[in-house]
């Protein structure tokens, strides 16, 4: 039975993987025309401490289904380009186990990956686990030998460069969700469920694995990178993050209009993906609060309601989407008028002490508005509370006095 453990923020420290009970894990493979790759991939699953309770080969469409073990099954869907995210989620729709592990197909785990790469997951339901890709020449390997003992190749150095900048992700912060690979990756099935597993809009190579985990992570997922559970991966990281500039732009381009987090977005977007999510207490001020939410130097926000005539498509009417509950890093529900500046500074503080609120008040100490971390509340979700501290910011509000023009006219 697993353990429901929490801990504070991202310390993965406090979890020892030594207590760790023996979990069912699952472990979908992810294949596309690479029969004899597979081979070996499912040869070492077949070798390891901690043996799966089921294996599944999530195939993107092959001309020819590759030939498996007896106890290996083969899920495949219509070949319609390059859709990793839909045959991933195929395969963990059809694959049994209380913790999920992802696998790519040119992937050689060792004996004690899946168990290094489970235990604290194990442990802990909001534990998103990366395991350790090395690289090596395994074409003239036979399925069952050590990896190894192949040529070595290079790793990926701005992967070495980023683990050890963040000491394993132990220091991981909104950005680290670009150090997650899906080539051995592990979570929970509770946890992927709640993220809603990988966007099937992600079609061509690259950005699903990061987008995974930043929802992940702005669900209240602890990130962990397990550097003893290794896995060879058959040749050089040729994806890497494609040399092809138009490859790569095209991927950042997706993963901007999908991911509000500043820096992968470059800029806010006139897209319904929002970074700050807002709804207006029905006792404020109708105009003089949205006015002022328009005017915030922090712009990549979305207002819930208002009066049509006068704000049209710069409010959104309806109930807030769950792609837009999952992906904006913060919910704001505004009772008074704030100044400019406002949800910017609010903003730093939670993001950069991964707090679970900021309360914004006036000097006389009225409360103006309450900013949320989603990130506390999707681990609030799951049943894990605490573990994010609060603040308050005091702000000076604008002068409401007098009739609207004198408003407009002031801010």
């Amino acid at each position: 039975m697993l353990s429901d453990r929490s801990v504070p923020g991202n310390r993965w420290d406090l979890l020892d993987p030594r207590t760790a009970p023996r979990p069912e894990v699952g472990v979908v493979v992810c294949h596309y025309e690479q029969a004899r790759l597979l081979a070996r991939t499912l040869a070492a699953l077949a070798d390891q401490t901690l043996p799966p309770v089921d294996v599944v080969v999530a195939d993107d469409g092959s001309r020819h289904l590759p030939q498996v073990p007896a106890g290996v099954r083969v899920v495949t869907q219509e070949d319609r380009g390059f859709r990793a995210a839909a045959a991933r989620n195929l395969g963990a729709r059809h694959v049994r186990g209380e913790i999920l592990v992802f696998l790519d197909a040119d992937t050689v785990p060792e004996p004690d990956c899946l168990a290094v790469l489970t235990a604290r997951a194990a442990l802990c339901g909001d534990v998103l686990a990366v395991g350790r890709r090395c690289h090596a020449d395994l074409s003239a390997l036979p399925p069952g030998a050590d990896p190894r003992s192949a040529p070595r190749l290079p790793d990926p150095a701005w992967l070495d460069e980023a683990y050890a900048r963040t000491r394993d992700l132990l220091d991981a912060d909104g950005r680290s969700f670009r150090h997650v690979i899906s080539a051995v990756l592990a979570c929970r099935r509770t946890l992927f469920d709640d993220v809603g597993g990988f966007d099937e809009r992600f079609v061509g190579y690259g950005g699903e694995d990061w987008d995974l985990a930043y929802r992940a992570w702005n669900a209240g997922a602890v990130l962990v990178r397990e550097r003893g559970a290794v896995a060879w991966h058959d040749g050089v990281d040729w994806g890497g993050r494609a040399a092809d500039p138009a490859v790569k732009d095209r991927e950042s381009a997706r993963l901007a209009a999908l991911i509000p987090e500043p820096h992968t977005r470059g800029a806010p977007l006139p897209v319904a993906v929002a970074d700050v999510l807002v709804d207006v207490d029905p006792a404020a001020d109708p105009i003089r609060t949205r006015h002022a939410l328009l005017r915030q130097t922090h712009r990549d926000l979305r207002i819930r309601g208002g009066p049509a005539e006068l704000y049209g498509p710069a409010v959104q009417e309806g109930e807030w989407s769950l792609d837009q509950l999952r992906r904006a890093r913060a919910r704001l529900h505004v009772t008074g008028v704030l100044p400019p500046t406002a949800l910017a500074a609010a903003m730093a503080r939670l993001v950069d002490e991964d707090l679970g609120c900021v309360a914004l008040h006036s000097p006389a100490g009225a409360p103006l508005a309450l900013l949320r971390s989603t990130r506390a509340l999707g681990r609030a979700r799951r049943g894990h509370r605490g573990g994010f501290g609060s603040e308050t910011l005091v702000v000076e509000p604008p002068a409401v006095h007098g009739d609207l023009a004198a408003f407009f006219d002031r801010i």
